[in-house]
């Protein structure tokens, strides 16, 4: 499925994104981009461009750039669900959007392929939601992984809460956990995404649960907007205690991206000009560099985050932070985190 029209917006965003032009750096490392979404339609977003759409060929016009993505994996994000039938199998609907839009890949091998679907299923359904995950699991053509159940809460009003709008406390939910039960049952796994201040909760989780595989995505969401504005230093600390507790959990990954999302306040979309590669190594590295030095290479992977973090730097200038970020490590350490972590979690 693609369309052929961009609105004024993308104009506008692919024009802003040239103003950073760099040269690819070491083309040759094999990619796997373990997080992307793709959509029809608007999102709303705190940002100066909102684009109409991200299809394939929006994809491939980031991954084409000079890097070289060789697979990717789609995360949810509320797209193409059946329009009728039971609430709860409505999200069904995304996975199989998704494995259309694959199948259409699959025609130009020469481009990067979707080799994975993390999708979405309510937790909150408790042990019902065996049904659901089966549903995934018929209509995903054995490139369904696992499900995202988004969880970012804050009691801020100045906070959006995650499109699932969950509750507090989620994670230490008995219906959700028993939901939870279900998906390991199923040897499926777990994207966790929520705010920083919610990491202590997941590490309770993945205790509770040792044999699930749980991906903690965009490092556990460090806040840096509305109260948590100019509380930086005081996050970050709190934020390093927290990783190296839950790096204790062994079934737990993490995915090293989605730091210049909107939320976590550095503000980068609101520029004349947008971020480039030695900003992201200057301002972003710290947390990088503690969450590898907590897991190791071979539980971490790099992830694009894109089109949410499109809002802020190019593709291109994305994977060379990530490129420059991880110059410190060896060859085979630098595999992990570009290629293999990603490959071996999401079974590629």
């Amino acid at each position: 499925m693609t369309l052929s029209m961009s609105s004024k917006h993308d104009k506008d965003q692919r024009e802003w994104l040239k103003l950073i032009d760099e040269e690819v750096i070491r083309p040759e490392i094999p990619i796997i981009d373990p997080h992307h979404h793709l959509w029809p339609s608007t999102l709303s977003a705190d940002s100066e461009f909102v684009s109409n759409r991200y299809l394939l060929e929006d994809l491939w016009e980031d991954t084409e750039r000079g890097h070289k993505i060789v697979k990717t994996v789609f995360v949810e994000c509320g797209q193409g669900y059946y329009n009728d039938g039971p609430e709860e199998m409505k999200p069904v609907g995304e996975t199989e959007f998704v494995v259309s839009v694959s199948k259409e890949a699959s025609l130009d091998n020469s481009k990067a392929q979707i080799g994975g679907i993390v999708s979405f299923a309510d937790m909150m359904l408790g042990s019902s939601v065996k049904e659901v995950l089966e549903a995934h699991q018929e209509k995903g053509k054995g490139l369904f992984k696992g499900i995202r159940h988004a969880a970012g809460w804050d009691k801020s009003n100045q906070i959006k809460n995650s499109h699932t709008n969950p509750i507090e406390h989620i994670y230490l939910n008995n219906k959700f956990q028993k939901g939870i039960e279900e998906l390991s049952n199923l040897n499926l796994t777990f994207d966790a995404w929520h705010y920083h201040n919610q990491i202590t909760e997941l590490t309770s989780l993945a205790n509770n649960f040792p044999d699930l595989v749980i991906i903690h995505d965009h490092f556990g969401g460090p806040l840096g907007i509305g109260p948590y504005t100019n509380m930086r230093e005081e996050i970050f600390h709190q934020w390093k205690e927290d990783i190296s507790e839950l790096s204790l959990c062994k079934n737990v990954f993490m995915k090293l991206g989605g730091l210049a999302m909107p939320i976590n306040g550095w503000n980068w979309h609101k520029r004349n000009i947008p971020a480039s590669s030695n900003e992201i190594v200057e301002f972003h590295s710290p947390y990088y560099l503690h969450a590898i030095k907590e897991f190791g290479t071979n539980r971490c992977m790099f992830e694009s985050n894109f089109p949410v973090d499109k809002q802020s730097m190019s593709y291109l200038v994305l994977w060379n932070g990530f490129k420059k970020i991880s110059r410190i490590f060896s060859d085979l350490e630098i595999s992990d985190l570009f290629f293999e972590t990603a490959k071996k979690v999401y079974s590629l």
